[in-house]
Formats: C-alpha cells, structure tokens, sequence
C-alpha cells in the first residue's frame, strides 16, 4: 500500500462534538484502507488549559493551543475543525478560509444567514474543501432512503412528515448560558431548538426531497426566565424552547415538522416519514439501522404491506456498510461521523466544485440556514413566508 498523505487536523473545542470528531478522525483508516491521506491529530484549541491538556493525552494531540488565531496561523494545519458555540463559527472559518485552510464545521452553519452567508463567500473565495457536521446523511439506512427516492420507486412525493423530541430542558431550575448550556443562550446559539433540533430536520429533508419554498410557524418558549450561569442574575429566555411548522416543496409536496425539548421520556427521538403515489418511507434514529418500506405492488395486491429492511448486508447492497462488519451487525451514531469524514476525504481527489461526496457543504449548509430564520420569522409574524435565496 502506498505512503497516505497526512492531513493535519486543527480541532477548536473538546465538547461533545470534539470528542465524536476525534473519534471520527482516529478509526477512519482502519476501516476505510483505500483512502489517500491519513488524518493527523495535530493539535487541540480550547481556553481551559487543564481541560485540553487532558484531552489532547485522551485522543493523541500532539499539541494544544489557547488561542484559535495562533492554530489558523500555523503552517503545519491543513484543515480546521470547528466544534465551538454557534456564536464563533462565523468568525473562525472565515479566518481558516483566508489562511488557506479546508474548514469542518459543526451545524449550524452559525447564528444567522447574515453571519452565515459570508462564510460561503470566503470558503468559496479561497478554493478550500469545506463541509457541516450534518451527520445524519450518513446513516446508511438513511443513505439508502435518499437511493429509493432518487431512483423514484416512490413516485410522486406527497407528504414529508419529521421531528425531533428531547425532554432535557423542562426543569426551570436549569440555568442557561456558560459551557455545557449555552443553548439555551440565544447570544451564543442564535435561536433553540429551530437551529439545534430542526435544522438537522430540515437538512435531511431538502436533501431527499427538495428545496422547501414557503413555511408557516409557530413557536413557545415554557420557562420564560432562568439564571444566567455567568451574571449569576436571573435573565429572559429568548430561545425557542418547541418549534412546528407547516412547508411546502419545490416539487408539490406538503410537510410537517415538530420539534421540542419539553417532550417527557424522549432523549433523542428524530424520525422522518415520506409518502409518495407508489410507496413510502419512514426512520427512526432509535432504530436508526432499519428503514421501514412500503411497496405500494400494483400485481400482488395480498402481499402488499410495510417491510423492515435491515441496513447490513455488506456486499455492496446497503450504504457504507461493505466497510464494517458482517451481515446482521449494526453500526451506530458514531459511525456516521467516521462514514461521512471519509467522504470528505474521498473527495479531495475531485476536481469538482463541489463534489457530491463533500456535501452538505457551506452552501448546502446556508440554505438550510435560510429555513430556520423563515421559520422564526413566520413565528414572530403569524404568516407564512417565502424562503430566500442567497444571491451570492
């Protein structure tokens, strides 16, 4: 096998999402043998140094920096990963963009489509692969309800149906702002679970079914007040705490979609359904290896029903699975991490703009964007709203 090019990781953050990227970084290899370039762990940003020392010995830093200008600067970076509050993702790969590095941000893409927008501007400016952590695309029973649909067994698409239920926040005890609950801080998340919950929602909706053109909102916030962890005072909550809306689709269809963190008994339950004139299609991420499938068989009317198929034959017949174990295992979330940097990886050989295998790029990303704050706006105005376009 030949010598694989290193690909220098600069990571900024040690959150959860640092850990699952980490993770990501350090099996791709192993299970994806064929790739050209072999990530490096090179170095770890964050401000506490005992925190991201620690981190740095846990997954095999070679070295850590305070400071995440000092990383952009360094010549010995070749991509920047950004797992920070939404707050400075703008900021962050804006720089990453002009210092030449490619850029890996986690989702949102940032606060707003205002601060949002430049980021496609500079990526896209300096020529570097970029790519958002929405990571659901790479569930191969996922994978493969996007190959059912663009292969058009369903037909014409009707109905689009998801949410995406937490139950996390319903204490009005729990305080907001600071480290590990700066969601619940509209100024470093931008809005609640419309950019944390919904938009991974709405990025695998457009992605198997179309741009959505109109929305209708509504939106409540139940604990109206909570401690700030850093003033210490008591402060309004400006983040979205439940969120559904009604939308349409380019191509006709109609969709609904829920999401919340004040549905008691459900951690992370995100589900999708997708109904067409010939069959549909429904997932569920706590059984995220099945996909149920409804053939809607115009000959055999007596065995015409709902199937589950289970996504794990690894001969070429399921997504990404060919990679991992034998027929009849499982992979997990973590796993989707490792599919979708090997993808990214996969598609530096491209001479492609943006390379299929690269994306949701910043510009996939933005649009989505451009959905959430619609969204919030028909909440505000009680209208339903046309979703912009970026003219850039």
């Amino acid at each position: 096998m030949s010598e694989k090019k290193p690909l220098n990781i600069g990571l900024v953050g040690y959150g959860f999402m640092g850990r699952t990227h980490s993770n990501g970084y350090k099996r791709v290899n192993d299970f994806f043998p064929d790739l050209a370039h072999r990530p490096v762990l090179k170095a770890i940003c964050a401000r506490n140094e005992e925190r991201r020392t620690a981190f740095a010995e846990q997954w095999g830093f070679e070295s850590t920096e305070s400071d995440w200008r000092e990383l952009v600067k360094r010549d010995d970076i070749d991509a920047i990963d950004i797992c920070t509050p939404n707050n400075s993702h703008a900021e962050i790969a804006i720089a990453a963009a002009e210092a030449g590095k490619m850029v890996l941000c986690e989702k949102p893409l940032a606060r707003t489509a205002q601060e949002s927008a430049p980021m496609v501007e500079a990526v896209e400016k300096a020529g570097v692969a970029n790519t958002v952590w929405y990571n659901y695309r790479r569930v191969p029973a996922v994978t493969l309800a996007k190959q059912i649909v663009d292969s058009g067994k369903l037909g014409q698409i009707f109905h689009y149906r998801a949410n995406f239920l937490q139950d996390w926040t319903i204490s009005a005890d729990l305080p907001q702002g600071g480290e590990g609950l700066w969601r619940l801080d509209v100024d470093a998340a931008g809005s609640g679970v419309t950019g944390d919950l919904l938009a991974h929602c709405i990025d695998t909706a457009i992605w198997l079914n179309g741009p959505i053109t109109e929305v209708s909102a509504m939106t409540e916030t139940f604990v109206k007040k909570r401690k700030h962890t850093i003033t210490g005072k008591m402060q309004k909550v400006n983040i979205d705490d439940a969120c559904a809306f009604l939308a349409k689709f380019r191509n006709g269809s109609l969709a609904i979609f829920e999401s919340t963190r004040y549905a008691r008994g459900h951690k992370a339950l995100y589900t999708f359904e997708i109904n067409g004139a010939d069959g549909s299609l429904a997932w569920d991420l706590h059984d995220l290896h099945r996909l149920e499938y409804f053939d809607y068989d115009k000959e055999d009317s007596k065995t015409r029903g709902w199937r589950s198929i289970h996504v794990s034959d690894n001969g070429g017949e399921h997504p990404y699975m060919d990679k991992w174990w034998v027929p009849g295992l499982n992979i997990g979330y973590e796993h989707t991490f490792v599919n979708q940097f090997a993808d990214f990886v996969q598609s530096l050989e491209s001479h492609k703009k943006r390379p299929d295998n690269r994306r949701p790029d910043f510009r996939d990303a933005l649009e989505t964007q451009y959905i959430c704050e619609t969204v919030l706006d028909s909440a505000k105005t009680g209208r339903w709203k046309k979703v912009p376009k970026f003219k850039g």
